[in-house]
């Protein structure tokens, strides 16, 4: 078969690149090459004990066929107590949804709602999935430039320039991915004050990160300081960062109950439920002990003191320290313009990404894959000795660029 046989829709997005970046990994190791991978983006835990053992048990007592589309009512139920629990959101069991993924409820959500010509505002740096995942309903993804001076955080007054007729949705990550940045109460406001002047646009909070926030910063939902947009706000969120649980594939969204429904009946007919053995184990993960979270974050906040700390004496780079997730994402233009020794010029992220997984071995995802260039994206999520050793070895190839 041909690609003239492929869909337009499709030849307009392109594979998720922090995908595709880990995938090479997997293929230089299959090879023999020794390579430290910077571009993962989950856990390097196992899933908790007790995570495990609700699985166990949920296979030996016949718990493996089709369940209720939007979950079993054991795991909305346990999605309505985390909420409750952990953010102080009041939702009933017909605004809650379970799916496989959290990447599969937000397009979910944006192919019930979207219709050709409508937008959705992005901004950027963002997750490498918003934008195709709107072109791929047609949509037009804009995206709004971001800031490092700011934090790289969405304004106010970039948000009311971004709106238009045409805006449908706009997408808030808090933790972001791939910045680190976490908005404050008073940040979240602001955007709030600009969302209620325009009532024909929807909000889609993604807040997969929400467990993982240092030096004092909160997790916060707009819906938490503007309770008068959760009639328009949904929330993503789910088991894969916070538990460990990425391979388990459980994500949940919270919103209102037409929207829920919505997604329930394109679940009906694409992926028809999540694994009924895996929405056991969430059921533990979101309503059972939470030890394992609190020591998970205590283990990051070790990580990424080590990766700021082996960064910040390498001349080229530059790194604003996030605030949340378990990212760096480095400033690298003062690497641009540079020579390797191959007599090869540094003249993108792009091409340092190539360099360094050349010459170092150490595997990282440039800032154009994010919106934003020159930077690169390094993932914390693994031991401090390999955080350590990579750092080390970048910063030897960067010494060899003249």
């Amino acid at each position: 078969m041909s690609a003239q046989y492929l869909s337009a829709r499709l030849l307009t997005i392109q594979p998720s690149p922090s995908v595709a970046a880990n995938a090479l990994v997997t293929e230089l190791r299959a090879q023999g090459r020794d390579i430290i991978n910077f571009t993962i983006g989950e856990p390097d835990f196992d899933t908790p004990a007790h995570v495990l053992q609700a699985a166990a048990d949920a296979m030996a007592n016949g718990e493996t066929h089709y369940t209720d589309t939007r979950g079993t009512l054991h795991l909305r139920n346990a999605i309505v107590t985390k909420l409750s629990r952990d953010n102080d959101l009041a939702y009933t069991l017909d605004e809650v949804i379970a799916g496989s993924g959290g990447k599969p409820l937000i397009y979910h959500a944006l192919a019930a709602t979207l219709n050709p010509l409508d937008e959705v505002i992005v901004h950027a740096p963002y997750w490498v999935s918003y934008p195709d995942i709107a072109r791929l309903n047609d949509a037009k993804p804009v995206v709004i430039p971001g800031d490092e001076g700011n934090g790289f955080k969405l304004t106010p007054q970039a948000l009311e320039g971004a709106i238009t007729p045409n805006s449908k949705w706009v997408i808030l990550n808090t933790p972001n991915n791939p910045s680190g940045a976490v908005y404050s109460r008073e940040e979240l406001l602001g955007l709030a004050e600009v969302l209620r002047r325009h009532p024909h646009v929807l909000i889609l909070s993604d807040e997969i990160y929400e467990h993982f926030v240092y030096e004092g910063a909160q997790h916060l939902s707009i819906v938490n300081v503007a309770p008068d947009l959760k009639s328009r706000t949904l929330i993503i969120n789910g088991a894969s960062k916070g538990y460990a649980m990425t391979g388990w594939r459980i994500g949940f969204a919270a919103g209102p109950s037409v929207l829920i429904q919505a997604i329930g009946k394109l679940i009906s007919q694409t992926t028809t439920c999540p694994s009924s053995v895996s929405q056991a184990a969430a059921v533990a993960a979101f309503a059972g002990d939470q030890t394992p979270v609190r020591e998970m974050h205590k283990v990051y906040v070790q990580r990424r003191e080590a990766m700021l700390a082996a960064l910040s004496d390498i001349d080229g780079l530059r790194c604003t320290p996030p605030q949340g997730a378990f990212y760096l994402f480095v400033n690298v233009s003062g690497l641009l313009g540079k020579q390797t020794p191959q007599g090869q010029t540094i003249a993108s992220d792009a091409d340092l990404t190539t360099y360094l997984l050349q010459e170092a071995n150490v595997a990282t995802v440039s800032g154009d894959a994010y919106g934003m260039s020159p930077y690169l994206r390094l993932s914390f999520a693994s031991p401090v000795e390999i955080i350590e050793d990579g750092c080390r070895k970048i910063a030897a190839a960067c010494r060899k660029l003249s």
